[in-house]
């Protein structure tokens, strides 16, 4: 199994409560006050999938203004990575999510 490149490594504050997060069906380890964005890159090479290429996004302005950062909840809610507070047992996807239509037949 390929270890993925992380594009952020922690240096400090490594003494907080560790927590577990599932990115894409992986499970993950975050520390208790990360936000996703901290739990998704310091455990992924990226943030999450384009929705309009087959290209990959890793987040562009850090800090809620650019919109970069959008992912989703298993439920299918949006949220902004960089500032959501990762919870434990929290479930991450990263791609988008086919548009779900009504049966009109």
């Amino acid at each position: 199994m390929n270890t993925p490149v992380r594009r952020f490594v922690r240096l400090s504050e490594i003494e907080r409560r560790e927590i577990r997060v599932w990115i894409d069906g992986r499970l993950t380890k975050a520390l208790e006050g990360d936000t996703l964005l901290v739990a998704l890159l310091s455990n992924t090479g990226h943030l999450r999938h384009s929705e309009f290429s087959d290209g990959v996004r890793s987040g562009f302005c850090l800090m809620g203004a650019c919109q970069d950062c959008w992912v989703r909840d298993e439920q299918g809610q949006r949220l902004r990575a960089c500032s959501t507070p990762a919870h434990e047992g929290m479930r991450i996807l990263t791609s988008a999510q086919e548009a779900a239509w009504a049966n009109l037949a």
